[in-house]
């Protein structure tokens, strides 16, 4: 039995090790249960476990696969487990369940609904490039059009999807660059210089938010660069144990992320999956000095602004002579707590001096796993004490770093969760774009 969590590791995709492995965990899970309210696969592990009178080793491989299959990969262990890498034991649950599912690719054919999923560049340009006609057929649950993807593809037909924008955000930021007078260059006067890595969500769906997370910087003296060729982090690849295609990703877009950092720009993030892939994923399934270079010089979009706030030689502008909602309930994504850089978007919410209440529940999308419909019902009812407790805040504005959460936080409970940017935006007096 080998303790790795290290694809090119010999032992990796060994069966037999991997099963030693799952049973050494299971074990040492069933004997604490600090993490029985986390997600679905604990309680279902410790059912399963107490069904064999404590005998981990019973359990067969598909009661063991069970367990993974439920594993969504929000990153939350890595806040409650005291038994994480330092510590002796190196208990790593969610990269356990990432080698289960990436030895279970080995021998079964790679699923329709992955390659979906995970290709979100080439159908976010094609969608884009029709937007009205793909907002028609995908937009609304329950139609004909949507049961035909389902079948087709695994994507609930009841699954509320985020919407296709007409105009891309790189197609805003290098348009809206090209209308300054001398297509100028860095910000004059700034006092911080950035790299935004998009993400996919705002690139296709939400460019909003990216408009606003531009505006808010510019604000704020910070000048903001794309760079050239980097796409989709990677994330549905890597969460479905496709090791391969997420490092090709990754390699792709690692060298104009470090050429960016090494011209002295910092890496910001406005979806905190992506900030985490980047932060995290590169550094310690691609490794070098590279990724590296990417995961010390990457933020999320809050956190950045924080640090200015903070920092005593910067500045952050707190005149807000906007709209400013009496009060807010915040909606701390998974992948933003496994971060541990505390929930800064909440922090900036506060300086507006509207009341903010945090609500720390999991949306049961985690990435793509609550997006299929094998795991449709059980991500609804993950998602409903967040539900609930959106519902019963009674809040003027509802606001949260993740897309696709704010989508599941719309579906639930009607209400339109907004990225705190947006908020910060407004606050600030600066207009929509049209």
């Amino acid at each position: 039995m080998t303790v790795t969590y290290d694809p090119k590791h010999p032992k990796y995709f060994d069966e037999g090790d991997l099963r030693g492995e799952l049973s050494r965990v299971y074990d040492l899970c069933h004997g604490c249960r600090l993490c029985l309210s986390l997600c679905p696969s604990f309680p279902t592990m410790f059912n399963l476990i107490d069904a064999k009178d404590g005998a981990v080793e019973a359990l067969s491989a598909a009661e063991q696969d069970k367990v993974v299959d439920e594993c969504y990969q929000c990153k939350l262990c890595y806040v409650k487990c005291p038994y994480v890498p330092p510590h002796e034991w190196e208990l790593d649950f969610p990269r356990l369940m990432l080698r289960a599912a990436a030895n279970r690719r080995k021998t079964i054919p790679e699923r329709v609904t992955t390659q979906v999923l995970a290709r979100t560049d080439q159908s976010g340009r094609l969608a884009t490039a029709i937007a009205p006609l793909a907002n028609a057929a995908l937009s609304k649950p329950g139609t004909l059009a949507r049961r035909v993807m389902e079948r087709a593809v695994g994507i609930s037909a009841q699954r509320m999807l985020p919407p296709y924008a007409r105009v891309r955000f790189t197609t805003w930021f290098k348009r809206r660059r090209q209308s300054t007078a001398g297509q100028r260059g860095e910000l004059a006067g700034s006092q911080a210089n950035v790299a935004v890595f998009p993400t996919c969500l705002v690139e296709y769906q939400n460019p909003a938010v990216g408009q606003d997370l531009v505006k808010v910087y510019e604000r704020n003296r910070v000048d903001c660069q794309l760079v050239d060729g980097v796409g989709c982090c990677g994330a549905p690849w890597l969460h479905s144990g496709e090791f391969d295609s997420f490092t090709r990703q990754a390699r792709k877009n690692l060298p104009g992320l470090a050429a960016a950092v090494r011209a002295g720009r910092d890496i910001v993030v406005s979806q905190p999956t992506c900030g985490y892939v980047l932060k995290r994923d590169y550094l310690d399934y691609v490794g070098g000095e590279e990724a590296r270079l990417v995961a010390e010089h990457t933020y999320d979009a809050s956190e950045y602004l924080w640090r200015l706030h903070k920092d005593p030689d910067k500045s952050l502008d707190t005149d807000f002579e906007g709209d400013v909602p009496e009060s807010i309930t915040y909606h701390a994504p998974c992948h933003l707590q496994a971060q541990n850089i505390g929930l800064r978007s909440r922090d900036l919410l506060k300086l507006t001096g509207a009341k903010v209440t945090t609500v720390a529940k999991c949306s049961g999308i985690d990435g793509t796993w609550g997006l299929r419909a094998d795991n449709y019902e059980l991500a609804r009812s993950v998602a409903k004490p967040l539900e609930d407790a959106v519902a019963k805040s009674g809040s003027a504005a509802v606001a949260g770093d993740c897309q696709l959460a704010n989508t599941a936080i719309a579906e639930g409970t009607g209400r339109v969760s907004r990225h705190p940017l947006q908020i910060l935006a407004r606050a600030y007096g600066i207009a929509e774009e049209d």
